[in-house]
């Protein structure tokens, strides 16, 4: 093997150049993480809204010694605790060697994902087709959600209270719905991409059977209305008090021949929050408490009881302050956080929207976001050159496989995380996640190496002291 040269030396030594995953750990980590996805790869097909995953995280937490958090109780270093944020959010917690008073480690990850919601009122019949009408949610690409079999999952809640959960559409033998698209043979019409299908045209075709053989009117409609009363014993107005979103109905599977990638609807950001979750249950008594919170509405600016701009996690926090006979605002100003959630992968086939040096790759590793926003940093938390030093040391430490990287170029590219509405406490926080292919696509894409080092960087920082 030839010598390597002053130059190569020199470079080797003063360079930034992330490797590849491939490059820098054995078979024996790379196997690590091809079975640690195997378990993401379940968890994904297991849940596919924020309401099924927080009842998956509940039950598995609760199975490793979680208990409910009592404001009132007392609490000893290694005690595990959760907290349900209306179905919809959760936090984990277990408590630290230290006393709160020395702040926490929090990671937030996000467990909604880009959609189609159905309207309050759904349900309409025209030419004898039965359709439901849809309110996207979050950033999506309109065009990319017709053609693709969707499943419909959810809750109902009837006027007396009782609710229904619907799920149908993932098991073998469940019909599918759809939104239909137009033939190429006449769709001469020039629209932009933005505008070749409007959001009042993402309609799910649902059934086109009428109720007996006496012609009618709305017959198609009154025969699904007759069936899904059979089934769920529902009435049209109860769709007014109802919960459901349609998503894509194909599961998540292994992508390439060398199946070194997953391809999965709603990567962003269960493929961070994943990892924090089994982080956080991989964490016996670690230095500091830590603080892994799973939320919801981060597609939609976390407003809402269940998003991050809401009082959930500084009352949290406020509580465990109280045990310790602390003020809150101490706690918070003593802790850290990591913003887990997505970056976007350099995609060479769409390389002018990025730039090089400051991209994320497949493979690399977690990518640390020091700040997002667009153009000026606009909306954005920018994480502190002296809290960006210390996760570095913890990765490094660890041998946690990392990278850096923007969202894009400067005047094309931007996107919003939980990180500034943290940061608003009084919290160091950073970005630190998963790049992604496809991003709010149906069908996202991600590498298995990436998922794995996800998880080895938040125990880390976890653990750390």
């Amino acid at each position: 093997m030839s010598k390597k040269t002053e130059q190569e030396l020199l470079k080797e030594e003063l360079f930034y150049t992330p490797e590849s995953a491939y490059f820098v750990c054995d078979d024996k980590e790379i196997a690590k993480a091809e079975k640690f996805c195997e378990g993401y790869i379940g968890f994904l097909n297991a849940c596919r809204t924020e309401r099924e995953i927080n009842a998956y995280v509940k039950e598995l937490a609760s199975s490793k010694g979680y208990r409910e958090f009592d404001p009132k109780g007392k609490y000893k270093s290694g005690d595990k605790v959760f907290y349900d944020v209306h179905g919809k959010a959760l936090i984990l917690t277990t408590f630290g060697k230290k006393s709160v008073a020395a702040g926490t480690k929090i990671v937030a990850a996000h467990i909604d994902s880009p959609r189609l919601d159905l309207k309050p009122n759904p349900l309409y019949e025209d030419e004898q087709l039965g359709y439901f009408k849809t309110h996207y949610y979050g950033g999506i690409k309109k065009y990319q959600w017709p053609t693709v079999p969707l499943a419909l999952h959810g809750v109902i809640y009837k006027k007396d209270g009782s609710c229904v959960t619907v799920r149908v559409g993932d098991d073998e033998g469940d019909p599918k719905f759809v939104i239909t698209d137009l033939l190429p043979h006449l769709d001469r019409e020039d629209r932009s991409m933005k505008k070749v299908i409007a959001g009042e045209e993402l309609n799910i075709l649902i059934g086109s059977r009428p109720f007996g053989k006496e012609k009618g009117d709305k017959l198609v409609k009154l025969n699904l209305m007759k069936l899904l009363n059979e089934k769920y014993g529902i009435v049209e107005a109860d769709f007014l008090s109802a919960e459901l979103e349609a998503v894509p109905a194909y599961p998540a599977v292994d992508v390439g021949f060398d199946r070194s990638l997953i391809g999965s609807y709603g990567h962003d950001d269960r493929v961070c929050a994943y990892p924090s979750v089994m982080a956080e249950f991989d964490v016996k008594k670690p230095e500091f408490t830590t603080v892994t919170v799973i939320t919801d509405k981060e597609e939609t600016g976390s407003d809402g009881n269940t998003g991050l701009q809401s009082a959930y996690l500084k009352q949290f926090i406020g509580d465990l302050a109280a045990l310790a006979g602390v003020p809150c605002r101490d706690v918070l100003r003593a802790s850290e956080c990591l913003s887990a959630d997505v970056n976007a992968g350099f995609d060479p086939t769409f390389a002018s929207a990025f730039e090089k040096n400051n991209s994320a790759y497949l493979n690399k590793g977690i990518v640390v976001t020091k700040y997002t926003g667009s153009g000026g940093k606009g909306g954005t938390n920018d994480a502190n050159a002296e809290f960006v030093s210390k996760i570095r040391t913890i990765f490094d430490k660890s041998k946690t496989v990392w990278q850096t990287g923007e969202l894009g170029k400067v005047d094309g590219g931007g996107g919003g995380t939980v990180a500034k509405y943290i940061a608003n406490l009084g919290v160091n926080v950073v970005d630190v996640g998963v790049p992604v292919l496809s991003m709010h696509a149906p069908f996202e894409i991600v590498a298995k190496n990436d998922v794995y080092m996800a998880w080895k960087g938040f125990k880390a920082f976890l653990e750390s002291k």
